[in-house]
């Protein structure tokens, strides 16, 4: 189980090898239940993902192709305020300052917080979701007031 936030920076070959694994993958995936991929050599083996492992496999090795960093967390595992800060893109202070109003939940763990990655990752869809709603907002009085954009 990975429990730490450290990125996976891609090579220029890895980008390459990555495009044409996601690119397979999404031709293989069809509308069937399981993806059979084959292993060759001596000892070959058959590895069966589900399609919805498969997917997952395909959307990692798709941003691996395009250059970006990758990392991979379990939704239960929890996050210091620091992992958060990096994930959310803002500062520590912000993050704590964040928790202190209750907008994200967190447990105490002697002195230090626990986010939770499953209530970091609401907070932040939530709030994705309020920008947005926000900008059409703007867009819409722009358009109104007849402001040429």
């Amino acid at each position: 189980m990975l429990a730490t936030l450290e990125p996976i920076t891609p090579t220029d070959r890895e980008t390459r090898c990555a495009d044409q694994g996601s690119r397979l993958l999404a031709r293989l995936m069809g509308d069937g239940e399981t993806v059979r991929l084959h292993t060759d050599g001596s000892d070959a083996e058959e590895i069966v993902l589900p399609t919805n492992l498969a997917r997952l496999v395909r959307d990692v090795l798709a941003s691996v192709a395009q250059g970006q960093p990758v990392t991979i967390l379990p939704v239960q595992a929890e996050l210091t305020t620091s992992q958060a800060a990096d994930l959310l893109g803002v500062s520590r202070p912000h993050v704590i300052k964040l928790l202190d109003a209750g907008d994200i939940a967190f447990r105490q763990v002697g002195t230090k917080r626990r986010i939770p990655v499953s209530d970091l990752l609401r907070y932040r869809e939530e709030n994705k979701a309020r920008r947005l709603g926000v900008l059409a907002e703007l867009q819409a009085q722009a358009q109104e007031l007849n402001l040429g954009y």
